[in-house]
């Protein structure tokens, strides 16, 4: 059986920009998905993750799966026994062969949304170790595994712009967004395969991944103030809503002018150490 560069446990929207880095780069890999649908134009095997299924029976769920060198975790996996199943499992159903297969894990940024001491948050900050998705994530930690914990994600049919309306529906709604983190589709692409391709830096650690950018909510809203009249297709619109209810209060608060100060946005995440330690540079940076 030939052994693939990469196999990726349910391509969803980020493999949408995994998939072609992958065709460009050379690089063989294989996909699941719940229905075995295209993704990217690329064929995938029809696959689900049961997390209830024994690990040590030498035919388990991952028998039908392809040998690769790398396996890319792409849903949440949560709590205790997990991380161990799919690392194990996979390792029995492939034989000796995937003994050295090298596993990552996207994870969650929110698991450090807990009170900290400083506005600066890195990879190395206190996190929520009771959250359900950190549990498993040290667990694979543990196994020798990497974590990308990943930025709010954009791009392609994912625009920010479009979330206002949702995330924002009332004047308090306003007054209580601070700072936002994101990452492009694009770079989380290519950090999986930094990761992959410089496995010694990456084994063992939870790497926080953002494009080093700090948003402040109120001045991407006062930016998109014509995010309506946009979509709609109509000229000389009023501004949004959100826009009018920035601008009131700052006048409220006294904020002379956006985005606001780091101090002001209360959490802020350090978002250059992956870059720096792989040698790369955000390509698609600020929303």
């Amino acid at each position: 059986m030939q052994q693939l560069d990469l196999l990726i446990l349910g391509a969803g929207w980020t493999s949408t920009f995994l998939i072609p880095l992958c065709q460009s780069r050379n690089i063989s890999f294989a996909a699941t998905t719940r229905d075995g649908r295209k993704v990217a134009g690329a064929s995938t095997t029809p696959w689900s993750f049961n997390p209830d299924e024994s690990a040590t029976a030498e035919k388990n769920q991952f028998s039908q799966l392809p040998l690769a060198k790398n396996i890319l975790i792409t849903f949440p996996l949560t709590g205790k026994g997990q991380s161990k199943t799919v690392v194990e499992g996979y390792r029995r159903a492939q034989g000796n062969k995937a003994d050295t297969a090298r596993f990552v894990q996207f994870g969650s940024s929110g698991i450090w949304q807990i009170p900290q001491q400083t506005i600066w948050v890195s990879r190395r900050s206190p996190y929520n170790t009771e959250s359900p998705r950190a549990i498993a994530e040290d667990e694979l930690l543990g196994l020798g595994g990497a974590v990308l914990n990943l930025a709010g994600l954009w791009g392609g049919e994912r625009q920010p712009k479009n979330w206002v309306g949702r995330v924002a529906k009332s004047k308090d709604d306003v007054k209580s967004k601070k700072s936002l983190h994101m990452v492009h589709g694009q770079d989380v692409a290519r950090a999986v395969l930094a990761a992959l391709k410089d496995w010694d830096k990456a084994k063992g650690q939870r790497w926080m991944v953002t494009d080093g950018f700090v948003y402040d909510w109120w001045a991407l809203m006062a930016g998109w103030a014509d995010v309506k009249a946009e979509s709609e297709g109509v000229k000389d619109e009023e501004p949004s809503d959100q826009a009018r209810w920035v601008l009131e209060l700052m006048n409220e608060e006294r904020v002379w002018a956006l985005p606001r100060s780091m101090e002001a946005l209360g959490r802020c995440y350090f978002g250059r150490e992956f870059w720096d330690h792989f040698g790369l540079v955000p390509l698609k940076a600020r929303i």
